[in-house]
């Protein structure tokens, strides 16, 4: 090889100049990327769809303590719900017990926080419940009839979700006979004698009743684990003739 084959040193400084230049363009590009997805993800999580865990035993046997949920956030803000419904809320005042303050890893709390941020954790399960929609606003709602089975709008209806503790007949632990406001629905856990519902909150000042402004959304899908992979249905047939005896 001469010398004249030989790169010279503005070639090589050249050279490596352009290499350098690659790497910082692929970084940009990269954190670009990452940047985006974070963005994409978050809004998901905002407007569109975010996950929780079951913290209890109040929905069994349809959601499991541990299970994770995905609720539809468009519901109600875009969409009506529907009676049936699976939804999340926040508290609306008194339907939970003061939280008991948690030490945490200082890295593993910042992490989870993260998550939560673009919607790939739920640190803030704890502080929202998850129950059946049974009420929409204007519907009469009692309990029970002779045969222990809620009214709706008159209209009995039996529910195949429920848990009734044995020896129990009746499909509430108190009797109840409500008119749902404007603005508020009726929510009750399918464990029944294992929830703190509606049914149960008669004495705190909201009355039981939940405001559709604290619905986070609709549960329609369990995602974890794996094997209770299923979508969460509304039961249509079981509310079958209660709208049109609506007053």
């Amino acid at each position: 090889m001469t010398d004249e084959t030989l790169p010279t040193r503005p070639d090589r400084v050249a050279d490596s100049e352009r290499k350098r230049r690659g790497v910082a363009l692929l970084l940009r590009d990269l954190l670009i990327i990452v940047v985006i997805a974070l963005l994409v993800s978050f809004l998901i999580k905002t407007f569109v769809v975010r996950s929780f865990y079951i913290p209890s035993g109040s929905m069994e046997n349809t959601l499991q303590v541990d299970d994770k949920i995905i609720v539809n956030e468009l519901q109600p803000s875009v969409f009506p719900l529907s009676r049936g419904d699976v939804v999340v809320f926040r508290d609306p005042g008194g339907w939970l017990p003061p939280k008991t303050p948690v030490q945490r890893n200082p890295v593993a709390a910042a992490v989870d926080t993260a998550l939560t941020f673009v919607g790939l954790s739920a640190s803030d399960s704890d502080d929202h419940l998850v129950k059946r929609l049974i009420g929409l606003p204007g519907d009469r709602v009692s309990c029970c009839d002779a045969s222990g089975r809620l009214t709706v709008n008159g209209v009995a209806i039996d529910e195949p979700y429920t848990i009734i503790q044995s020896g129990q007949k009746n499909a509430a632990t108190v009797p109840f006979a409500v008119t749902v406001p404007a603005g508020r629905i009726w929510v009750m856990g399918d464990n029944r004698y294992n929830s703190q519902d509606s049914s149960r909150n008669q004495g705190l000042p909201g009355h039981g009743f939940v405001p559709l402004d604290h619905v986070v959304g609709r549960a329609f899908v369990i995602s974890w684990p794996v094997q209770r992979w299923s979508w969460l249905g509304d039961y249509p047939e079981v509310f079958r003739g209660v709208e049109e005896n609506k007053e």
